[in-house]
């Protein structure tokens, strides 16, 4: 048996979005517990030219949505990237996970080799369904959410491999 592009990308998606619905949460409690404005871990980043916590999320949000919207061909799900509060991540975590509930697996059957064409500020990128879902949608996935994790980390939310690996 064989995995589909469906298989190695939309489970992937929404088992990752669960933890991380489960690191924001400790990481809500863990400004509450400790006094600290929330929009401290919000705002947070590792360095300035990197993407803050919510934008973090709002990216990773992004990747997974779209891979279903490119490589099945779906209407896209249009989210605004304004989220400023845990509640804010939480809803955005929520509709890109109920979007990807939703795909059919059969709308990526078959898809392997169609083009995808990623348009940049530097131009495009073209790649195979295939190269695009396991080059680059997958290690941008988790770039994201490694990155969301390493913010919290870094800002003494008590978490760990295993919140972000998931228990199950």
């Amino acid at each position: 048996m064989s995995l589909s592009l469906y298989d190695v990308s939309v489970p992937a998606f929404i088992r990752g979005f669960a933890n991380l619905s489960e690191i924001l949460k400790k990481a809500e409690a863990f400004a509450d517990e400790k006094g600290i404005p929330q929009s401290q871990l919000l705002e947070a980043c590792l360095i300035e030219d990197m993407l803050p916590l919510t934008g973090q999320i709002q990216r990773a949000s992004d990747t997974a949505k779209f891979v279903p919207v490119r490589v099945g061909q779906l209407e896209n799900v249009a989210m605004e990237d304004n989220e400023v509060t845990f509640a804010d991540l939480h809803a955005r975590i929520d509709k890109t996970v109920a979007f990807l509930k939703t795909v059919v697996p059969a709308s990526m059957s078959g898809r392997d080799e169609a083009e995808v064409v990623l348009k940049t500020r530097s131009g495009e990128m073209k790649f195979t369904a295939t190269d695009y879902v396991l080059g680059f949608a997958l290690p941008n996935f988790y770039f994201h959410l490694t990155a969301a994790y390493a913010i919290l980390r870094h800002k003494g939310v008590p978490i760990g491999k295993t919140d972000y690996l998931g228990r199950s």
